[in-house]
């Protein structure tokens, strides 16, 4: 027995003498094509089609392994980036990012996780830090309007409420998410015209419905805000202030950097303007943080906190294609003031798990005021009617999300989580005295599941919803993609596409709670707002890959679109599910990277066809709303263009929106009543100059042709506007 013991204590050390040996250390340094170090990008660590083990790359761009099983490649896809897979040569590697235009792309929204465009099932456009930084939006209206698909509506100049409408849908269907936080109203309200856009890096937003993914809201697109991360050895401050017409004037700081286990971002920013006439003047304060530490190899703790402080004129409704129509509103304002604040757990483990833990907090406030009546704002159908009201809206939206990726292969990777949060808000008027308060706390699980082996992709996924104001809602999705032909160097591949997804929308608070001060009860039967929304498209490479050219099918079909129904007996209303809408059409788009610009060139650009009709409006009064009718402020024909190149010493971009004719209304009782907003053209420029290492002289032109053009009846916009500045760097690397 002695010697049996003994026996089998040799036999342990050995055999964990021998897995010791067996053990592989892997250091994975992933960079991009300038040299800098990727946070965040997901390093696979694989042999053949097995997943071994996967992390996410530290601030300082690195992911270190230690395995029992030996790996013979690395696979690392970041957001912005191409793909990259490389062979494992020795116990260290360092991996150079490509950028990508095509449908290598990686992006992150369309799965929640990091995915090339071609394997995502979904349409996903994005806007990288290269073009950002050429744009140098105000807002994000400014920029977003660049982007394939999407429709903005800003109601006048600078600070005007800005709304965006894709696929055809209300300006209500969009999921907006701001470094993981959704900051849209309960029920999709969001203004992008006050939303600024310093330290985010990048940008991307899903066409289609995705509440399979994002719950609420996302019935027509997703759209995703990213901010910077620190990346630097060296901390590196930098500062810049630039000046323009219309007394325009901004300036922007940050410090920022990535040391040991720790890396930040420290941010703010102010925009003034007194814009081009009476009460037009606009004002922005931005401040945030980006902290990230690490815990431990495989545990990573982010915090995200961004506030901002608006405040706009409202000239309102005053003048149509140079006819003026009312005086302006010489008092009325708008104000904002938001705040959110994220945590973010990141355990890569065990190795071929990820799981994130997330709890967030988004508070937004708001006030549309106009206490003066100025006897010249009347019209033959309503007299005057500039009465006084102070609007408002509080709103807190607080919440929790836990979400988990497993990857047994290469070619499968599911993902599921669980959502909670707590919605609180008060809405009301307090010149009427005015005061609705509205509570949800709401739960949702969900799942996806996807596969993409060799030439084919199989998405499925799905969210059982439990809201306070609905009840319980499925919501599915599924997608396919095969690729045809691989093609060659001419013609680079062809895929096919397919997808039917579902998209809900809750109510908004007054909807739901009702506003007594103005006969307005509450509708606790209401049921969300859906569309089911199928999709199918071709896309085609060619150059080798470094061009792609797509076209896409969509139709949306909207039900229990919620209206307001009113008692002129009792003179109360209240609002209901009764609307049904229709919106397809046909979307190309084009993108590629020239090759003998070395990938610093990028070229996008989009012509979108929509045809939409409201198929059931009951309650409708006016012809404009009424069954039959085109949905309003959606034009038929539009398309955008940008050219932005990206170089170690210069960067440049330009770019155009371009929009047809569409049905919009006064909704004023003009004689003659204005029925359409005519067409138009807005092109813009802008592009950067390194003086030095440490100066860098910067200049942006809009509405560079000095058209005239409104993208909301009677609001026009800004003539021909120059920003110019300088900005300056001390420190990083």
């Amino acid at each position: 027995m002695r010697y049996s013991r003994l026996f089998r204590t040799l036999f342990f050390l050995l055999a964990t003498a021998a897995a010791a040996c067996a053990a592989q250390t892997v250091s994975i340094k992933v960079l991009d094509p300038q040299g800098h170090a990727v946070a965040g990008a997901r390093v696979e660590l694989l042999r053949g089609s097995q997943m071994i083990a996967v992390e996410n790359s530290s601030a300082a761009g690195e992911a270190v392994f230690t395995t029992a099983s030996r790996a013979d490649r690395v696979a690392v896809y970041a957001p912005g980036f191409a793909s990259a897979h490389q062979p494992i040569d020795g116990d260290s590697l360092t991996v150079h990012l490509a950028l990508a235009a095509t449908s290598d792309t990686v992006v992150v929204t369309a799965d929640a996780t990091p995915v090339a465009k071609d394997a995502s099932g979904s349409k996903v456009a994005t806007l990288e830090s290269g073009a950002l930084t050429n744009i140098n939006a105000v807002a994000a209206a400014d920029a977003l309007r660049l982007m394939p698909g999407a429709i903005i509506n800003t109601a006048g100049q600078r600070g005007g409420l800005a709304s965006l409408f894709v696929r055809g849908g209300e300006s209500r269907y969009n999921k907006v998410i701001e470094d993981g936080v959704p900051v849209d109203d309960p029920g999709g309200t969001f203004d992008f015209g006050a939303a600024p856009l310093n330290e985010f890096n990048r940008i991307e937003m899903v066409r289609g419905a995705d509440s399979a993914l994002y719950g609420s809201d996302a019935m027509t697109s997703v759209v995703q805000f990213f901010s910077r991360t620190g990346s630097t050895h060296t901390p590196e401050l930098r500062f810049g202030a630039d000046g323009g017409t219309f007394s325009t004037a901004n300036g922007s700081a940050s410090l920022a950097g990535a040391r040991s286990r720790f890396d930040f971002n420290l941010f703010a920013d102010q925009f003034n303007t007194e814009g081009k006439g009476v009460n037009d003047q606009y004002s922005n304060s931005l401040q945030g943080a980006n902290l990230g530490v690490q815990l431990a190899r495989r545990v990573a703790f982010r915090f995200r906190t961004r506030h901002s402080n608006a405040r706009a004129g409202v000239p309102g409704e005053w003048n149509f294609e140079a006819r003026p129509l009312l005086p302006p509103d010489q008092d009325a304002l708008a104000r904002q003031n938001n705040f959110l604040a994220s945590g973010e757990l990141t355990i890569t483990a065990p190795s071929r798990w990820q799981h994130r833990i997330t709890l967030y907090e988004y508070n937004h406030r708001r006030l549309d005021q106009d206490l003066i009546q100025e006897p010249g704002r009347a019209t033959p159908a309503f007299g005057n009617f500039d009465f006084p009201f102070a609007s408002y809206a509080r709103i807190n939206r607080a919440g929790g999300n836990e979400q988990s990726e497993y990857s047994p292969l290469t070619w499968s990777r599911t993902v599921f989580g669980y959502d909670f949060e707590d919605e609180n808000g008060f809405v009301g008027d307090s010149v009427a005295g005015v005061n609705t308060h509205g509570l949800r706390r709401n739960h949702a699980v969900y799942g996806e599941q996807i596969f993409n082996w060799q030439r084919l992709t199989l998405i499925a996924g799905g969210r059982f919803v439990h809201n306070e104001s609905f009840g319980n809602r499925g919501v599915p999705r599924a997608a396919a993609a095969y690729q045809l032909f691989r093609g060659r160097s001419l013609l680079s591949g062809t895929r096919l596409r397919f997808a039917y997804s579902q998209g809900i929308k809750e109510p908004r608070f007054e909807e739901s709670f009702g506003e007594g001060g103005f006969g307005i009860i509450p509708n606790p039967d209401l049921k969300p707002e859906e569309n089911r929304g199928l999709e199918a498209g071709v896309e085609q490479g060619f150059g080798s890959g470094r061009y792609s050219l797509g076209a896409t099918y969509f139709h949306n079909l909207f039900t229990d679109m919620i209206e307001f129904s009113f008692d002129p007996a009792a003179f109360l209303g209240q609002y209901v599910n009764v609307n049904r809408a229709l919106a397809h059409g046909a979307e190309i788009e084009l993108h590629g990277r020239p090759a003998a610009f070395h990938e610093r060139l990028r070229i996008d650009g989009a012509y979108v066809y929509t045809s939409t009709q409201i198929l059931q409006a009951p309650l409708a009064t006016d012809p404009l709303l009424s069954a039959g009718a085109p949905l309003l402020r959606r034009p038929r024909q539009a398309a955008n263009a940008l050219l932005s190149y990206s170089g170690l010493r210069w960067g440049a971009e330009l770019g155009g929106s371009f929009v047809g004719r569409r049905a919009d209304s006064d909704f004023l009782g003009l004689t003659p009543p204005i029925t359409h907003a005519p067409g138009y053209a807005l092109v813009t420029t802008g592009g950067w100059l390194g003086l030095t290492h440490r100066v860098t002289a910067y200049a942006n032109v809009e509405n560079l042709l000095n058209r005239q053009y409104e993208e909301v009846v009677g609001y026009p916009g800004l003539p021909v506007n120059v920003r110019a500045g300088l900005r300056f760097r001390i420190g990083g690397e």
